[in-house]
C-alpha cells in the first residue's frame, strides 16, 4: 500500500511539474509575440427606446408590439457587454482590440454599450455614420486605442438597385484606415443586403462585394503590401458567389494570388460550423477576410495566426426546438433575455517582438 501510495504521489508530482514547465514555456513563447484580436459581431437590433422620425423603429418603443422599454434596453446592453467582456479573452487579457458591429440604430446606443461597467475599462472608441438603411440600422467600429490609431474614415454608400431600377436604401460600408502598432491597416465593415426576397437578392450582395473589392484594389494599387480586412454580416456563406467570384476570397492560404483574399471561415463552413441558424441549417454569414499580405511570410509586422467562431454555450438556447441556436433577443414579440441571433467571430494576428 505504501508503495502504491508513493507511486501515486510521484505521478501527481510529475504531472504538476509538467504543467508548470508547460505553462512557463507557453508564457515565455507568448512573451515573444504581440497579439491583437480583430472581430465582428451582429448585435441584433440594438435600438434605443425612442420613436425616431424617418426610421421604422416603432416596434422598438414602449408602445410598440414588443413593449421595448428601458428595462429591456438595459438588459440588452448588459448581455452584449457580457459578450464583449469575454470575446478574445482566451488569447489576450485585453480581449478583442478591434470590433466591427452591425444592427445598431445610432451612435448613442454604442456610447451606452461601451460605457457599460463590464467593459468601461477597455476604453473602446467609436467610428459610426448614419446610413440610408430603411430600418435605420447601421454598422460601426469599436476599437481600443492602444491597438489602433484611426487616421481616416468614411461611409461608402452601396448604389444598388432592384430589378425595376429602384434604389435600395441599405447599410453603408464603413471604411477605416489606421495605424496598428506600426502597421497601416484598412478595414471595411459590412452588412450586405439580406436574403429576404429570395434568389434575386444574390445580385445585391455581389454588388456589395464588388464595391469592397474595388476599394481593396485601389489601396493595393498604391501599396501592394497594404493590409486590408473585409468583415461583416455578409448574408452569404463563404462558398457563395459574392465571396468567391465578386470578392475573390479563397480558403487556400498557401496558394493565394495577388488579386485574391484569404477567408479562414471557408474551413469552418465546410466543417458544418456556423454563426446563425434557420430551419435546422447553419449559415456562416459573419466573416473576417484578409488580403494576401496578412498570410505571407514576414520578417516583421502583424500576420494572421488563427480564426474563431465564438459559439460559447452561454450564448445558445438551452432547451426547446431551437436548442443550440444563438439565443436571440426576442422570441416573436416576447423578450427572450438573449444576446443576438448571430455568434461573434474574430481572427488573431501576431507580431514577433
Amino acid at each position: 500500500m505504501r508503495c502504491n501510495k508513493f507511486n501515486k504521489v510521484q505521478r501527481i508530482s510529475a504531472i504538476l511539474t509538467f504543467i508548470l514547465l508547460f505553462s512557463f514555456q507557453y508564457s515565455k513563447a507568448q512573451d515573444q509575440y504581440k497579439v491583437i484580436n480583430i472581430g465582428f459581431y451582429n448585435l441584433e437590433n440594438l435600438f434605443d427606446t425612442l420613436d425616431t422620425e424617418g426610421k421604422l423603429d416603432e416596434e422598438f418603443t414602449p408602445k410598440g408590439a414588443r413593449l421595448y422599454n428601458t428595462a429591456i434596453y438595459t438588459d440588452k446592453l448588459y448581455r452584449l457587454a457580457t459578450v464583449l467582456s469575454a470575446l478574445g479573452k482566451d488569447i489576450s487579457p485585453d480581449g478583442v482590440g478591434i470590433l466591427g458591429v452591425a444592427e445598431v440604430e445610432n451612435r448613442k446606443v454604442l456610447e451606452d454599450l461601451v460605457s457599460h461597467p463590464l467593459i468601461r475599462d477597455k476604453g473602446f472608441q467609436i467610428v459610426h455614420y448614419e446610413s440610408e438603411d430603411f430600418r435605420g440600422i447601421d454598422v460601426g467600429l469599436l476599437y481600443q486605442p492602444q491597438y489602433l490609431t484611426v487616421l481616416s474614415s468614411k461611409p461608402i454608400n452601396l448604389p444598388i438597385f432592384n430589378e425595376k431600377g429602384e434604389k435600395i436604401f441599405t447599410r453603408q460600408t464603413l471604411y477605416v484606415a489606421g495605424i496598428m502598432d506600426g502597421d497601416t491597416v484598412h478595414l471595411m465593415v459590412n452588412h450586405w443586403p439580406s436574403r429576404r426576397g429570395g434568389a434575386s437578392t444574390e445580385a445585391l450582395r455581389m454588388q456589395g462585394a464588388t464595391i469592397c473589392k474595388t476599394v481593396k484594389d485601389s489601396v493595393l494599387a498604391v501599396n501592394p503590401h497594404a493590409k486590408v480586412i473585409v468583415m461583416g454580416d455578409l448574408n452569404d456563406d463563404p462558398t457563395d458567389k459574392s465571396l468567391t467570384f465578386s470578392l475573390k476570397a479563397t480558403g487556400n492560404k498557401k496558394g493565394i494570388k495577388d488579386d485574391e483574399m484569404f477567408n479562414p471561415y471557408v474551413d469552418f463552413y465546410q466543417k458544418g460550423i456556423g454563426t446563425t441558424a434557420y430551419q435546422d441549417a447553419w449559415s456562416l454569414f459573419d466573416q473576417v477576410i484578409v488580403s494576401p499580405e496578412w498570410v505571407r511570410d514576414h520578417t516583421g509586422g502583424y500576420h494572421y495566426y488563427k480564426a474563431r467562431v465564438f459559439n460559447e454555450k452561454f450564448l445558445t438556447e438551452k432547451t426547446g426546438k431551437y436548442k443550440g441556436y444563438p439565443r436571440r433577443t426576442f422570441s416573436g414579440d416576447k423578450y427572450n433575455y438573449g444576446y443576438s441571433d448571430h455568434f461573434p467571430v474574430y481572427i488573431t494576428v501576431v507580431k514577433k517582438m
